[in-house]
């Protein structure tokens, strides 16, 4: 299974984020999933494919040709396959349409904004494919929070929480992407009134 994993760019986090996400990444390339990601070498995305690396895993990176030729990150160089695109958006929909499932792993607003993408087009029945968010340390706890508010004020249905699940622990989310059945609710009953 082809792996999409979005996360945070920054070098600055604590590294228990690191850590768990080397963890969790090398122990999906041990069971022979591979990676498609942003192709950054710090951060999230770096822990990634670290551990995509060292569980022997195949690790494809995509990322804007801006980002080598104005030096905005720090590409990872341990790549087997990479893509620079023209930007952001081509970016996004060649990890979206390589991808088999997405795991959110913490992030900023790059993360946030992957998120809520693969999320709307999931809603809008272009893809029925599993997301795993990775709440490590609690840092999901709000937005859980927040997207119960969300539809306890019917700005989206109780339904769509069921497009994703929230994990505090890698061996649940393997189990979750291995054995994942599409429901392939159309995007019709996700929307309130129905």
């Amino acid at each position: 299974m082809k792996i999409c994993v979005f996360g945070a760019a920054s070098a600055h986090i604590d590294g228990i984020y690191i850590d768990r996400v080397e963890e969790l990444c090398e122990k999906l390339a041990k069971r022979g999933h591979s990676l498609v990601f942003g192709a950054g070498g710090t951060g999230l995305m770096g822990a990634a494919a670290r551990g995509f690396k060292r569980g022997g895993g195949h690790i494809h990176g995509v990322i804007p040709g801006f980002f080598r030729d104005e030096g905005v990150e720090l590409i990872y160089d341990g790549c087997d396959e990479i893509t620079f695109t023209e930007n952001m958006s081509e970016r996004k929909r060649i990890m979206e349409d390589t991808a088999d499932a997405f795991i959110i792993a913490p992030g900023g607003i790059g993360t946030f904004e992957e998120y809520f993408e693969v999320l709307t087009l999931k809603q809008l029945g272009r893809h029925d494919k599993a997301i795993a968010i990775y709440n490590i340390e609690d840092y999901y706890d709000d937005l859980e929070k927040f997207m119960q508010t969300v539809a306890e004020r019917k700005f989206m249905t109780f339904k769509c929480g069921e497009m994703y699940e929230y994990f505090k622990d890698a061996d649940k989310i393997i189990d979750y992407l291995e054995n994942y059945k599409p429901k392939g609710s159309p995007w019709q009953k996700m929307k309130i009134g129905d």
